[in-house]
């Protein structure tokens, strides 16, 4: 039987695997032909307070819950979309639970929690290398490298973190998730830059969120602080310095029309 997109082969819920950018993007949903002359709408969200939010701890692709209240903020979200009449038709997030979680409850509370989700590692957080877990801190001191670097890092658009080595703790190169990458794929994972990150996102935004958005979705994009942050520099033409600077709180709903 086909399903609401009325493609048999196109299930409501999927993951987008690895592949180059330039690889072929599935068709779009087209749950809303309301054609061009229709207003897009495209919701913002960066998902509720996790555990290591709380903890002042490097997480970028690790998987950690959310807090309570996190939790309580993901359904505040989806509260204020339904006190707005903010209908949506397609959501997109990451493989982090995170953002999946906060997905499920704000869509829930929204009134609409059948509405399709697209999952991606693309829309991943900015890899943060070999930190990843540590206090945002002390992290240099525990690892013994340059705090100059760790902090030229959180500043800059363009330097990397230490890479992450295969024997790290957190290394997902053997997580079923990302069975789909490539090598390059999986190296370029290992640590990045904020323009690395816009690089990783950005062709899936262009190729997949764009024509979603295009055929008359309402689309929602629920993801991670690097991620919104990177997408905003997009959207508005923000320049590299000023992007740096912009706070993207837990929780709220930035709304694009």
């Amino acid at each position: 039987p086909e399903d609401i997109t009325g493609d048999p082969q196109h299930c409501p819920s999927h993951f987008i695997k690895g592949g180059t950018p330039c690889d072929p993007a599935p068709p779009p949903f087209r749950l809303a032909l309301y054609g061009e002359e229709s207003v897009h709408t495209l919701v913002l969200l960066r998902h509720g307070e996790s555990e290591w939010n709380s903890q002042n701890r490097y997480t970028g692709w690790c998987d950690v819950n959310l807090t309570k209240r996190g939790e309580m903020e993901a359904r505040a979200a989806g509260r204020l979309l339904n006190e707005n009449g903010i209908e949506l038709d397609h959501a997109f997030t990451s493989v982090l639970k995170r953002a999946s979680f906060t997905t499920n409850m704000a869509l829930n509370m929204a009134k609409q929690h059948w509405v399709p989700v697209t999952k991606t590692w693309r829309l991943n957080e900015r890899h943060y290398g070999a930190l990843q877990g540590y206090n945002k801190d002390t992290a240099y001191a525990e690892l013994g490298i340059d705090q100059e670097l760790v902090m030229e890092m959180r500043r800059s658009y363009h330097t990397r973190p230490p890479m992450m080595r295969d024997d790290h703790q957190f290394w997902h190169g053997n997580d079923r998730r990302y069975k789909g990458l490539s090598n390059e794929q999986l190296d370029r994972s290992r640590g990045e830059s904020l323009k690395d990150t816009a690089e990783r996102i950005m062709p899936f935004f262009n190729s997949v969120i764009i024509p979603s958005l295009r055929s008359g979705n309402k689309c929602i994009v629920v993801s991670h602080a690097n991620t919104i942050r990177t997408l905003i520099k997009q959207i508005d033409n923000i320049s590299d310095e000023d992007i740096k600077q912009m706070s993207i709180p837990t929780g709220i709903p930035l709304l694009y029309r």
